[in-house]
């Protein structure tokens, strides 16, 4: 009688051991692909925040085109407009050197 009863309790045991067993390996599995998904979403807003920053980047490499651009045609205009002021002077000087001439 008490090796039935002895080998029930070892049984029991055993079967309980191998059920706790099973579930720690389950909450384990749980875990990690509960790690593995919040690896992921991280590595999405990781991937989000750079294509953001590219963005950015490339809007602000435009705006500064744009400047030097602009910087550009207007010196183009500021030498244009010193150009014709130089004619404009010379035109003057010649027409004076001109009558001057003709006065003597």
């Amino acid at each position: 009688m008490k090796k039935v009863l002895f080998g029930s309790i070892l049984m029991l045991a055993l079967s309980l051991s191998f059920v706790s067993c099973r579930e720690t390996a389950d909450k384990a599995k749980d875990g990690m692909e509960e790690a593995g998904e919040a690896l992921e979403e991280a590595g999405e807003d990781v991937m989000d925040a750079t294509e953001e920053v590219g963005e950015d980047i490339k809007d602000a490499s435009e705006d500064a085109m744009d400047t030097i651009k602009e910087a550009g045609e207007d010196v183009k205009d500021a030498a244009e407009d010193a150009a014709s002021d130089v004619k404009e002077g010379i035109k003057k000087v010649a027409d004076e050197v001109e009558d001057a001439v003709d006065d003597n």
